[in-house]
């Protein structure tokens, strides 16, 4: 059996007073798995985000190439971990092994893609204007901008993707890149194996020479609220839910130096099907789309939560194969017991709703989640109600039935933001409904076009955010190179003595980046 500490991780040691009061669970059976962990103090929360406050002055200054490497061993020593490491992931989120090494690779991944950012630097956003002393009526001084890291991150470690989103995710992995030191809460549903992720960025850390605080973790409940508001804590980065967030982003504001919470928290990713795909090829569409509703107990923040079609004979016909399709469906078991009660609730809710009819599931009991399918009457979401905007986290979605092209717009104006819409159209359809596109492009930030959200790629041109409620804040992305962006800020440096200048912006370009001179984008060096 792996050793597993279940002490707090603290300046590149580990720490635990008292007794240990929290247990692992293993999610498909609810027993109690033999390891314990222990429950912050405000004391070691504070040691925490002074050990990170105490690296960052080092981490930010340690040389692309270093930096790079830092992020490579991450990697490689995530590739290492072995079945062992494997099988305890799958006890504690019930997800099968397939997903969990599938996850693992693209956890390890995201780090390699983060590294080739930091080696290419143009991160840094080099910007330079040379002086001109003899323009008239003014001079113009020399100024030249590039980004820092903000400062030591809090990173909240997601229940949904206890690799990719958690304690060496995608959060961890742009502010390392940015060169900011990380404190991470553990999410309590998969604490062995943030505990093991946590050893692999230490041994990771030790072998390429990082300051001792670039990486802290705490474990317990009631921890984040002292961690936000810690002075140390310079940015946020949550996955969650809607209340979790929201709590957040009002703690940081309420600082007496507010920070940013970069909080991704509640979608339900409307699917529009236009008429001409629901001749064509109904039937699939209605199997493809019942496969992305349950995939993974639909425990995905990008699960296609409502579906919009245009009244038609060929829209009823649909409806009545993905109601076969999610009424067949075997029940399946979720990340862990919380997450159950959240989404029996959010099918109770459904069913007492008035104008929310049940059209299939069976009778959510016991202890899997079972896939349902409603529908609503669309002056519901007209009218604002916020029911038809709220995420039910699992294998539900909820259809709406629209009279013609007026009623779509106005029901997709009615939405909040989003992080995902797709469109299910013919080529013909796409050409007719073109209008759509700057209409969604308000509201979510990634469209699809015959495709299904369940499934983020990452990679450059990835966006996972969009609009509130789906982001507190639409100007970023979780997945992909641009999240670096959200801990990264711009210095600029005046008439500075080229020798005084951050490699970045000195004349002769070490490293060998491309920069904005003179209104220019060129890598050559200035002479």
């Amino acid at each position: 059996m792996p050793i597993v500490l279940g002490q707090h991780f603290i300046g590149g040691g580990r720490s635990g007073f008292g007794q240990p009061l929290h247990k692992s669970i293993d999610a498909t059976t609810g027993e109690v798995l033999p390891y314990s962990f222990y429950q912050a103090i405000d004391a070691e929360i504070n040691a925490a985000a002074q050990a990170a406050k105490a690296a960052f002055c080092e981490f930010r200054q340690i040389s692309t190439v270093r930096r790079a490497e830092f992020l490579d061993a991450i990697a490689d020593e995530l590739d290492q971990l072995d079945d062992d490491f494997v099988a305890i992931v799958c006890q504690e989120t019930a997800l099968p092994t397939a997903r969990i090494q599938g996850e693992r690779a693209r956890t390890s991944g995201q780090m390699r893609l983060f590294a080739k950012v930091v080696r290419y630097g143009d991160f840094l956003g080099a910007r330079i204007d040379q002086s001109l002393p003899d323009r008239k009526p003014m001079a113009r001084v020399d100024l030249r901008q590039y980004r820092i890291g903000i400062g030591p991150v809090a990173v909240f470690g997601a229940s949904n993707f206890p690799l990719a989103f958690s304690t060496a995710g995608g959060d961890t992995a742009a502010a390392l890149a940015a060169g900011c030191p990380v404190v991470l809460k553990a999410h309590s549903g998969h604490m062995a194996t943030a505990d093991m992720v946590g050893c692999a960025i230490v041994r990771a850390a030790e072998r390429t020479g990082m300051p001792k605080g670039v990486f802290n973790m705490i474990f317990g409940s009631g921890v984040g609220e002292g961690l936000v508001k810690h002075p140390a804590i310079q940015a946020v980065g949550f996955t969650g839910s809607l209340a979790g967030g929201a709590a957040l982003c009002k703690i940081a504001s309420e600082r007496p130096q507010p920070i940013p919470v970069f909080a991704e928290m509640s979608s339900i990713n409307p699917v529009v099907l236009l008429p001409g795909a629901l001749v064509a090829r109904g039937v699939t569409i209605a199997g493809e789309l019942a496969a992305s509703v349950v995939m993974g107990a639909g425990q995905f923040c990008t699960n296609p939560g409502l579906v919009i079609g245009i009244r038609s004979v060929e829209l009823d016909a649909f409806t009545d194969i993905l109601k076969e399709h999610l009424g067949a469906q075997a029940p399946q078991t979720m990340l862990n017991a919380g997450g159950l009660r959240s989404y029996r609730q959010g099918v109770e809710h459904l069913l007492s709703h008035a104008g929310v009819t049940h059209l299939a599931g069976k009778t959510q009991e016991g202890k899997q989640a079972e896939a349902q399918l409603f529908k609503a009457d669309v002056s519901l979401l007209l009218n604002g109600d916020p029911l038809l905007q709220e995420e039910v986290f699992g294998p539900t979605t909820l259809l709406i039935e629209v009279a013609d092209d007026t009623e779509l717009e106005g029901a997709l104006r009615a939405l909040r933001g989003q992080l995902t819409a797709t469109l299910i159209g013919e080529p013909t359809d796409l050409k007719r409904y073109q209008w759509l596109v700057p209409l969604l492009e308000e509201k979510v930030g990634r469209i699809l076009v015959n495709g299904y959200p369940t499934g983020v790629e990452v990679c450059d041109a990835m966006v996972h955010g969009g609009p509130y409620p789906a982001t507190s804040d639409a100007r970023g992305t979780s997945v992909g190179t641009l999240a670096i962006d959200r801990f990264l800020r711009p210095v600029c440096h005046q008439n500075f003595p080229d020798a005084l200048l951050p490699e970045a912006l000195q004349n002769a370009n070490p490293l060998g980046l491309k920069r904005l001179v003179n209104g220019v984008w060129t890598s050559d060096p200035i002479f």
